[in-house]
């Protein structure tokens, strides 16, 4: 049992890889921790190749792996475990194996509905669990000595005991060399190739939608400045990459750290565009140091805002006020900085009314970009208890962001997805007009790339949904 295939399902919502064909950083990590422990190891990204079931299937036929690996988040879940069906179908001797959020909190589920199929879950962080669970499983040991594994015996779920979280990032093995390269571009600047790349793991906050604060358990881990810039000059002179989007959930939490990251990054002047999320709460720290986020590359930051009233703020557990949302946002335009934020509709007490209220506030906010984000509530999130009777639709594919999954009790279904594309169309109107007197020249053709590509490749776009009124020129959100 030598050859391990791990496969990204191909799930598409019209969202992130509207404007980013990213690589799937997790299995950059595992690839190189299987490889270094002695497995033949192939990343085979389906999603980013946009390969279907049969091509999947031919592809594992030709490859002949003895272990099938795939990921899923809540929405994709339903498409990973299709792939490991095909893995089964192809040949019953393959072991197959998932990771990821939703199976680290829902592998009994997954166990017991795919019983047959689904072999192995990986729970927690995978790269020195899988190499163990395989290596075990080549000598015919006892996995239940594997911690961090869970897998179905005897119509039982047995699950390990959780394996530690790793406590030096900078010793990970990342195998960069393995990906496809030609797969992945940043579109708002046609032909640049994109790497998505960690600096840190984890968040101490504590919304109560979130899966990641609840799969880190609140802990947070940093690797050093050195070891962070020093990937980033390899990317860049090895592989050709010039724009980096941090898979970071607080990238910005050390202002030591990450001023000392800014710094290294404006003197090596690397030509590299830096994409990332962090706190409003960051953003006003940092107010004094804006101009070296310039320097340094940073050209676009997502805003975690999420709400406009701070009642609903109080409710998703965020530690800020609107007012310093609002303070964020114009300082990071001040700077010269690419804005985006959401703003979460659809809980049981929408209506029409406060969904337009959203809107306006968004409006105020005036992001460069914004996302109006249907609540999707994930069965292990926090929220879940105050939502789970307002739920009607129990296809987990649908759980992105985009569909309809909790009904408002004052509102329809179809209200309510109309509500949502309004928001797009009204928003997108008045940035339109914003873009056109737009005076930074780098900002303004950042704008209208990406608006162009939301008219064309969003899942707005798949519904039916018409912007030529709305942007004009042909022009998209990134």
């Amino acid at each position: 049992m030598k050859k391990v295939m791990l496969i990204t399902p191909p799930f598409h919502t019209g969202v992130v890889e509207t404007a980013c064909r990213c690589p799937h950083l997790g299995f950059v990590y595992l690839a190189g921790h299987l490889r270094q422990a002695g497995f033949d190891v192939e990343i085979y990204d389906a999603m980013m190749k946009d390969h279907d079931m049969t091509q999947i299937a031919a592809h594992i036929e030709r490859g002949k792996p003895d272990v099938v690996a795939s990921t899923a988040y809540t929405a994709s879940v339903n498409s990973a475990m299709e792939v490991l069906k095909i893995a089964k179908d192809v040949s019953a001797d393959i072991i197959t194996v998932i990771g990821g959020i939703h199976a680290n909190f829902c592998y009994q589920e997954l166990l017991h509905n795919y019983a047959g199929i689904l072999d192995f879950v990986i729970r927690g962080e995978g790269e020195e669990t899988f190499p163990e669970l395989l290596n075990c499983l080549q000598a015919n040991g006892n996995v239940e000595k594997v911690k961090g594994v869970a897998f179905l015996k005897d119509g039982r779920v047995i699950s390990t005991p959780a394996r530690p979280f790793i406590k030096d990032l900078d010793r990970l093995i990342p195998a960069w060399d393995l990906l496809d390269w030609e797969d992945y571009s940043f579109e708002v600047f046609p032909g640049t190739r994109l790497a998505l790349v960690n600096s840190s793991r984890g968040c101490l906050n504590a919304c109560s939608f979130c899966s990641q604060q609840k799969f880190w358990q609140r802990t947070y881990r940093e690797r050093s400045a050195e070891s962070f810039v020093d990937e980033l000059q390899m990317l860049k002179e090895r592989f050709g990459v010039e724009a980096v989007m941090l898979s970071d959930e607080y990238p910005s939490k050390n202002r030591q750290r990450w001023e000392t990251v800014l710094d290294m990054l404006i003197e090596r002047d690397l030509g590299i565009y830096l994409m990332f999320e962090t706190c409003v709460e960051d953003i006003l720290r940092d107010a004094d140091i804006l101009e070296k986020y310039r320097k340094a590359g940073v050209i676009h930051i997502y805003v975690g805002v999420e709400a406009t009233s701070n009642e609903r703020l109080a409710q998703f557990k965020k530690n800020i006020k609107c007012e310093q949302s609002k303070q964020a946002l114009d300082l990071l335009n001040q700077a010269g900085i690419i804005t985006e934020c959401s703003f979460v509709i659809g809980m049981p007490d929408e209506t029409p009314e406060t969904i337009s209220e959203t809107l306006q506030l968004a409006q105020h906010y005036n992001p460069d970009f914004a996302h109006f984000l249907l609540i999707a509530p994930w069965p292990y999130a926090d929220l879940y208890s105050q939502l789970k009777e307002y739920i009607f639709e129990y296809d987990y594919s649908k759980y992105s962001f985009v569909d309809p999954v909790i009904k408002p009790r004052r509102m329809t279904v179809e209200q309510l997805v109309k509500e949502l594309h309004n928001c797009y169309k009204v928003y997108y109107q008045g940035k339109m007009r914003e873009v056109v007197h737009c005076t930074d020249d780098f900002k303004k053709q950042y704008m209208l790339q990406s608006i162009k590509l939301l008219e064309e490749n969003s899942f707005l776009t798949k519904r039916g949904i018409d912007l030529s009124g709305v942007v004009g020129h042909g022009f998209r959100v990134g």
